[in-house]
C-alpha cells in the first residue's frame, strides 16, 4: 500500500508538544512558530485529568477558525487505543476542521491504525475537509519486528515517530549519549519509512532543554539524527524549535549546491548526458536525485531559490 507523492508537501522538522491539561500552554501555542504542533492527551495527561484535558482541547479547537499563521500542521496525540480511551479521545475531536493529523502512540500492529482510520470514517467532517493524516509512534520491539504491518496498515499513514523512552523500558535498556541501543530500531523505522513511500522520521526527544550544555546537545543529536535519515525531531520544550528546524532543514552550501546540480543536469540531459561532472565529482542520477530532494526542501523552508537560479543560471556541466 504505496504512499501517494502528494503527502510530502507536508513538512515536519519539529513536532511540538503541548499537554492538554494546561489552558495557558494552549494558548500559548497559538503564538508559536513551529511545523507541527501536537497537543497532547497522553503521556503528559495524568489519568486523573484525561476527561478534563479531552474536554479544554475540544473547546480550544472548537475555537479556532483557521491553523494559526505560525504552524504548519496541527494535530492530536490520542491515548493508545489499548488504553480504551482512544474511542473517547477522537469523538471529541475528529469533527474538528482544523485538526491536521493524529499521532497515535503505542502502536504494536496493524489494528491500532485501522481502529483509528475506522473511527475516522464515520462521515462526521464535513466532505470537503480531508480526514486526518496518521503518524504512528513506534515504542516497543513488537512495533518494531511489525513495521511492514504497520506501514501497510492504511493509506492514511504519513510519519514513524521513534518513541526512546518507551522503547528503552520495553527492553530494559538504559539510554547512553551514544544511543547504540537504539541503532538497529531506528535504522529499522527510517528504513521501512522508505520502503513503504512514508515521507515522514521523526527522530526522538532530546530530554536536556536547560542548561550550559542543553544546545550543543540537542544539535549533536539532531545532526545524529539527520545522518541515519530522520527528517525532523520530536520537541518538548519551544526553545528547541528553532535548533531542530534548522538544523533539519538544508544548508545555505546545500542549498548553492544543489541548484548548480538541477541547473546542469537541465543542459546535460539535453546533451545526451546521463552522467557528467561538476567541481571534480560524478554526477549521477541518484545524486541528481538528491539534490532535486534538496531544492524541495529548500522551496518549503524560505530560501530566496528565484536569486538563487539567477545566480547560477549558467551553471554548466564539467
Amino acid at each position: 500500500m504505496m504512499k501517494t507523492q502528494s503527502a510530502l508537501s507536508v513538512l515536519r522538522r519539529a513536532l511540538l508538544y503541548v499537554p492538554s491539561s494546561s489552558e495557558k500552554m494552549l494558548a500559548k501555542s497559538l503564538q508559536t512558530t513551529c511545523d507541527n504542533i501536537t497537543y497532547d492527551l497522553e503521556d503528559s495527561v495524568t489519568l486523573g485529568e484525561k476527561a478534563a484535558a479531552r474536554q479544554r482541547l475540544a473547546h480550544h479547537l472548537g475555537a479556532l477558525r483557521q491553523r494559526p499563521p505560525g504552524v504548519g500542521e496541527l494535530a492530536v496525540r490520542i491515548n493508545a487505543v489499548s488504553t480504551g480511551l482512544a474511542a473517547h479521545d477522537l469523538a471529541a475531536i475528529k469533527k474538528s476542521p482544523v485538526l491536521d493529523a493524529l499521532v497515535v502512540p503505542k502502536v504494536n500492529g496493524a489494528s491500532d491504525l485501522k481502529f483509528v482510520a475506522d473511527h475516522l470514517r464515520d462521515g462526521s467532517r464535513s466532505e470537503s475537509a480531508p480526514r486526518p493524516r496518521l503518524i504512528a509512534l513506534i515504542e516497543s520491539a513488537r512495533a518494531v519486528m511489525d513495521l511492514r504491518e504497520i506501514c501497510n496498515a492504511t493509506p492514511d499513514l504519513d510519519g514513524l515517530i521513534f518513541a526512546a523512552e518507551d522503547f528503552a523500558l520495553d527492553l530494559s535498556l538504559t539510554r547512553t549519549p551514544s544511543f547504540t541501543e537504539f541503532l538497529f530500531a531506528r535504522s529499522a523505522i527510517v528504513t521501512a519509512a522508505r520502503a513503504f513511500n512514508i515521507p515522514n522520521t521523526i527522530d526522538m526527544v532530546c530530554t536536556a532543554y536547560k542548561g550550559p550544555d542543553a544546545e550543543s546537545t540537542l544539535r549533536a543529536e539532531c545532526l545524529d539524527g539527520k545522518q541515519m535519515g530522520f527528517n525532523g525531531k520530536q520537541c518538548i520544550h519551544p526553545s528547541q524549535i528553532s535548533t531542530v528546524q534548522t538544523m533539519f532543514g538544508p544548508s545555505g552550501e546545500e542549498v548553492e549546491w544543489a541548484i548548480r546540480v538541477v541547473i546542469a543536469d537541465a543542459r546535460a540531459s539535453a546533451r545526451g548526458q546521463g552522467a557528467w561532472t561538476l567541481d571534480s565529482k560524478m554526477i549521477d542520477a541518484p545524486v541528481i536525485g538528491k539534490a532535486a530532494a534538496i531544492v524541495a526542501a529548500a522551496e518549503k523552508t524560505g530560501f530566496d531559490m528565484a536569486a538563487l537560479r539567477n545566480k547560477w543560471q549558467h551553471q554548466q556541466p564539467e
